[in-house]
């Protein structure tokens, strides 16, 4: 459980470092793709997990990490882990696919920094790199897609 704790307060502190410096352009080139708001945290929370769904996406788990971060001795804004994807589409995935486990299912980050808030994820072609299987090319090709529309409907 520590070494989780650990593992995630590395990765949001990396995220946090690239948000820090990053604009608001949602640009598929990247390895991250993030989107800057004025609307508070809850207000984002809530748009983040409606264009999910909306966009034919099930919520799995929304993580809270800033818990964990301050009793580590960090002070955090508000922080979140959202998990979704296709139940079906990640099981037949996992069972053909078993290393793509760790990244399924799909996640985005949400945190407050100051008076906005920031949605932030990796960009899923990316995993194409890792997984040259023309099989998996449609889906890592459709998600960032997908994830582009979430964000673009989040800055709506």
């Amino acid at each position: 459980m520590k070494a989780r704790v650990v593992i995630v307060i590395a990765f949001l502190l990396s995220l946090f470092n690239f948000a820090a410096t990053a604009d608001s352009q949602i640009d598929p080139a990247h390895e991250l793709l993030m989107v800057r708001v004025t609307n508070t945290f809850p207000e984002a929370m809530n748009a983040v997990q409606q264009a999910i769904v909306a966009n034919g996406y099930t919520l799995m788990r929304v993580q809270r990490v800033d818990v964990g971060l301050t009793k580590s001795g960090y002070q955090t804004a508000e922080y979140r882990i959202v998990f979704f994807g296709k139940k079906k589409e990640i099981q037949s995935l996992s069972q053909k696919y078993p290393t793509l486990v760790p990244f399924l299912p799909l996640k985005l980050v949400v945190f407050a920094e100051s008076d906005e808030t920031i949605v932030l994820g990796t960009n899923p072609a990316k995993l194409m790199s890792f997984y040259p299987d023309k099989a998996l090319k449609p889906y890592f090709l459709r998600w960032e897609k997908d994830f582009l529309k979430i964000m673009k409907d989040v800055r709506s």
